[in-house]
């Protein structure tokens, strides 16, 4: 695994199935979500192949409960001293105190569920900051919480209106091209949450699947939404 440049203060972490991002302050470092479990290792190995100091990761913001996204956050976050952040709703699914919500499934993304239930679970894992709409997070200059129900209840996304930077987690893909993502608890709810990110007017889009979208991206992510 490499630490890809998406602009100079942010790197994707591609999991193949997954990805994260890494933004780069000046004396922090932050991870929107945190891939499969027992991947922390490769993780942080990729960090310090980049010329940076994993002990420097500061907080783990994760979009949202599903275990490609929050498996090695603890791992993470205890070798490295770094805060799990994650919306209210979802925090007890991540700390293994409720089951994972069922999603909607359309004929066609039940290959796709079945798929990622092969796949390795992630532990019961703490948050220690339980957030809502519209708080600031203390990273990139400003880096607010956008509630996105619907994938999941407690979903977020995270903007930094000042870099036009999105991280849209699951309720967006960018598969090829811009598109609704999929495997939602509340399709509708997740359709109203996408034209809201659409709003937004990024100019970075940063999905939980698929290659970040920098060229015409606002128009892009507008057409999409359903």
């Amino acid at each position: 695994m490499e630490l890809l440049p998406v602009t100079p203060r942010l790197h994707l972490l591609d999991f193949s199935i997954g990805q994260a991002y890494l933004w780069r302050d000046e004396e922090e470092l932050t991870l929107i979500d945190a891939g499969w479990a027992g991947t922390a290792d490769t993780t942080a190995r990729t960090i310090r192949a980049a010329g940076l100091d994993p002990d420097r990761l500061r907080r783990i913001v994760l979009t949202h409960c599903h275990r490609d996204h929050v498996g090695s956050a603890l791992a993470l976050a205890d070798r490295h001293g770094a805060e799990i952040v994650a919306h209210r709703l979802d925090a007890p699914v991540i700390r293994g105190e409720a089951p994972v919500p069922e999603p909607e499934l359309l004929d066609w993304e039940v290959p796709i569920f079945e798929h990622g239930l092969t796949s390795p679970e992630a532990p019961p894992t703490r948050v220690d900051r339980e957030v809502e709409d519209g708080e600031e997070l203390g990273f990139g200059d400003g880096a607010f919480v956008v509630h996105t129900p619907g994938h999941t209840p407690g979903s977020i996304a995270v903007h930094l209106p000042r870099h036009g930077v999105l991280f849209a987690g699951d309720t967006v893909a960018s598969v090829g091209e811009v598109m609704f993502g999929v495997l939602h608890v509340d399709r509708a709810l997740a359709a109203r949450s996408m034209r809201a990110l659409a709003a937004l007017a990024p100019s970075v889009l940063c999905c939980g699947h698929g290659a970040p979208v920098t060229e015409d991206t606002a128009a892009r992510l507008t057409a999409a939404a359903p």
